[in-house]
């Protein structure tokens, strides 16, 4: 089955100068060597008005938070959506004195961590979160050192994928996944799966 990468931006954010294919790649190694099938995963990068909305409208917190990711996937096939608040991958990174580039990476793979199965938020679940991030981001460095390629350019135009996306914030309209407010139509975004509190939290936060 077909990894199908979206790769969406929202709010004032601007689509990183990511190597989508060479990222795109790097998720497929990290799932399958977590015994997953990659499945339909979509990433919205977006601000921390955005991402605070999303914190509020489906999980009742009022803060901000790098990444949201909310988990649909059936048995080992990863499905899911992940919103990405630049303004706090950048501020985190200041704050830990990391490079921009390699926190927003350590951000992508950690939704994907999620997927998998691997929390943060009980006793020592933090410590086995940031060793699988970093297993993931050596996992990169090999693959981007044997190609020959840099996952991220701050001096290169904003990244191009081979998968569809859209930085307008909206999927083809043929697909309708996507409503005027952002929402996805897709079953984990409905409404009764909220209500029965099957939507997984699986935010990380400093």
């Amino acid at each position: 089955m077909a990894t199908n990468f979206q790769w969406i931006t929202q709010g004032s954010a601007e689509m990183p100068p990511l190597d989508f294919p060479l990222v795109e790649q790097w998720v497929r190694a990290v799932a399958e060597s977590r015994g997953r099938v990659p499945g339909p995963l979509t990433y919205i990068f977006c601000d921390d008005e955005r991402i605070l909305e999303v914190n509020r409208r489906f999980l009742n917190h009022d803060y901000y938070t790098d990444i949201i990711t909310f988990d649909d996937c059936r048995g080992k096939l990863l499905r899911g959506d992940m919103f990405i608040s630049l303004d706090t991958v950048a501020s985190n990174a200041a704050m830990r004195g990391e490079d921009y580039g390699r926190e927003l990476l350590r951000v992508v793979i950690h939704g994907i961590l999620h997927l998998c199965g691997i929390n943060d938020k009980g006793p020592g679940e933090r410590e086995i979160m940031e060793a699988a991030e970093n297993q993931s981001l050596a996992i990169l460095d090999e693959i981007a050192a044997s190609e020959r390629r840099v996952p991220f350019d701050p001096n290169g135009a904003k990244g191009v994928t081979d998968s569809s996306f859209m930085e307008t914030g909206e999927r083809a309209a043929d697909k309708e996944l996507w409503k005027t407010a952002g929402v996805a139509d897709r079953e984990v975004w409905k409404t009764a799966r909220e209500a029965d509190g099957e939507l997984k939290d699986t935010e990380k936060h400093f």
